[in-house]
């Protein structure tokens, strides 16, 4: 079993992105249900372009449909991710900790995604405070996403070096 630096480190990182990724799902989902609620009220005066638009938010840009749909992705992969990757590093065997590593770097690259649609839907003007939170949470995830996938990859290294080797001699 892998236990000491890493182990404990990713431990502790895999926590803390199961708490921001269930909360950056509870807030995404609010954006798309408030979207859902009201786009029909605030699309009544528009011109046909925006009506046509499959992902319209009456918040923020025109980039927040996409970045609150694909934040919601990531927060349901990452959630999953954090305890399947919990369960895994509790296992401690090189195999559960490369297949932990595996979907931590999944996990990390569809946060990538939404943090990049973030960078591009964060503007001047005036979002909710909700959209910000969202944004701040999608970035903040984005590094330590990065930080829990490369702790991962160190403890499955330990756990490969700590495994003796069979076979014949």
């Amino acid at each position: 079993m892998a236990t000491g630096g890493p182990s404990s480190m990713a431990s502790a990182l895999l926590f803390l992105n199961l708490i921001m990724y269930v909360v950056v799902a509870i807030i995404a989902g609010w954006a798309i249900n408030y979207s859902i609620d009201e786009s029909r009220n605030s699309l009544e005066g528009v011109s046909p372009p925006v009506r046509l638009f499959p992902i319209y938010f009456p918040i923020g840009n025109l980039a927040t449909g996409f970045f609150v749909i694909f934040a919601l992705i990531a927060g349901v992969v990452g959630v999953s991710t954090s305890l399947t990757g919990l369960h895994d590093v509790s296992q401690g065997s090189p195999s559960s900790m490369m297949s932990a590593a595996a979907s931590a770097i999944v996990s990390w690259t569809l946060t990538l995604l939404a943090m990049g649609l973030a960078c591009k839907e964060i503007s001047t003007s005036l979002r909710p405070p909700s959209l910000r939170a969202l944004e701040a949470f999608t970035i903040i995830l984005a590094g330590t996403q990065l930080l829990c996938a490369g702790s991962l990859h160190a403890g499955a290294h330990a756990a490969i070096l700590a495994t003796p080797i069979g076979g014949r001699v």
